[in-house]
């Protein structure tokens, strides 16, 4: 793999298969979004990109419904997020927990909710010494699984509102790490720096306050399903 900027991840350390494990395994304890299932039986998974071949419609359905939402780019934006989170929590976790940058290549996706698998020996990278790291982690998840999750969409949503999207689970990932870890601070808010910098990341928002506060220059329209409310990070807030 090439990285857009042109880093090949082949001239990158990589990391023994049982530490990249470890890692996961040990930060699966931050939350139910920063867990990713490693092996098992293939019975139950397919590969996230026929997800986003899919256009992600099974979940979009099934996310209005439970919404009780006519609106299914509501439901579009909501899965979004969610996916969003659970490919941002563990790759940024790791890379600042444990400095293992996980490979999220080779995803699998349950077939009955969104919870995620990679293989039982788990690729990934040193950070340290990484060249253009926030390059490297924009690649692995913005252009390998949102760009491609937003390409399959059948439903309109306006790609300002799934880049905010993908910036406010960024956010959202540091902040629960910088929860349970809070002598991570710097690199941990560094980094976020950095990726909100990088592509279409780019003017979706800005960190305010030492807590890794947020204010997003888009809004996920989770406030227009029945009883639903603005984020703290909207940018309709106020």
């Amino acid at each position: 793999m090439t990285i857009h900027t042109g880093v090949d991840v082949n001239a990158l350390r990589q990391a023994p298969a049982p530490a990249v494990a470890e890692a996961l395994k040990d930060i699966a304890s931050l939350g139910s979004f920063f867990a990713i299932e490693l092996g098992g039986p293939d019975a139950g998974w397919h590969p996230v990109e026929e997800t986003y071949a899919r256009g992600i419609a099974d979940l979009i359905t099934a996310t209005a419904d439970r919404y009780d939402t006519r609106e299914l780019r509501i439901g579009a934006s909501i899965v979004q997020l969610g996916h969003a989170a659970r490919l941002w929590s563990p790759a940024l976790a790791c890379t600042v927990v444990h400095g293992i940058v996980p490979d999220l290549t080779s995803l699998f996706r349950a077939d009955d909710g969104p919870a995620l698998r990679l293989p039982a020996a788990p690729i990934g990278w040193y950070a340290a010494g990484t060249p253009q790291l926030t390059d490297v982690l924009y690649e692995m998840v913005m252009t390998r699984h949102l760009d491609a999750l937003a390409a399959g969409l059948r439903v309109k949503v306006a790609p300002g509102l799934l880049a905010g999207n993908a910036a406010s689970a960024l956010v959202e990932a540091a902040r629960a790490v910088l929860a349970a870890r809070a002598d991570l601070r710097e690199p941990l808010a560094d980094l976020v720096a950095g990726l909100l910098n990088t592509g279409r990341l780019a003017g979706t928002g800005k960190v305010v306050g030492p807590d890794l506060g947020f204010l997003r220059r888009s809004c996920c329209l989770y406030y227009r399903v029945p009883s639903g409310v603005k984020c703290e990070d909207c940018s309709l807030a106020g």
